[in-house]
């Protein structure tokens, strides 16, 4: 299989489940800072995915796989034993669901795009952050439960959410309020799927270091 990524991406997440699970992908970088985003110095990613970001995930059988969510997803059921998931049939699977879609809304959604343009504004940007920093103290609160986001066992919600909540230094969002949040990311930056997630991604340190 192929990942289409770019660094300092959401991109991020599917690799640090691929490399958990045990899964080889090969990775395709796209340049996402020029327009049209190009993959390499090759075709436009647009004629590969018409949505035009990353990540995007080539099977085996050819077909493509877009958004992050269902990429985690997919590549944590091909191997199950790796503890990823919850069972489909299980009721921690829809906590799962839970959490994956609070990252997706509440989370990724406030960093990018808004806080990733400053021609949107400081007024705006200064609102994004007020609302994050209150959804962050829900997952402060959270972490009082357990190291990870669903109690003993590192899975997928938690590659996002490291993924996600590891823009704040680039972004400007101020974590000093939340120390479990922070020795939850120094946790799973130390994590070697982690290291050498971030490595091929091409990132010069963890986003969370």
């Amino acid at each position: 299989m192929k990942l289409y990524y770019a660094p300092y991406s959401c991109s991020l997440s599917p690799l640090i489940v691929a490399n958990e699970a045990g899964i080889a992908l090969e990775l395709e970088r796209v340049d996402i800072r020029q327009a049209p985003h190009r993959v390499g110095e090759g075709e436009a990613f647009a004629a590969i995915n018409p949505k035009d970001y990353v990540p995007a995930l080539r099977l085996n059988d050819g077909g493509l796989l877009t958004e992050g969510l269902a990429i985690v997803l997919y590549l944590a059921d091909r191997a199950p034993a790796s503890g990823l998931a919850p069972a489909s049939d299980s009721a921690q699977r829809y906590r799962l669901l839970e959490w994956l879609a609070f990252i997706g809304s509440e989370l990724h959604k406030s960093y990018s795009p808004w806080l990733f343009h400053p021609e949107l504004g400081e007024t705006a940007q200064q609102a994004v952050r007020a609302k994050l920093a209150a959804r962050l103290a829900l997952v402060e609160q959270a972490l009082a439960d357990g190291p990870y986001l669903l109690g003993e066992r590192f899975g997928v919600a938690d590659a996002y959410a490291f993924t996600v909540i590891g823009w704040s230094k680039l972004t400007g969002v101020e974590l000093s309020g939340f120390p479990r949040l922070r020795d939850y990311l120094e946790r799973i930056a130390a994590r070697p799927s982690v290291r050498e997630a971030v490595r091929a991604h091409g990132m010069a340190v963890a986003a969370a270091a």
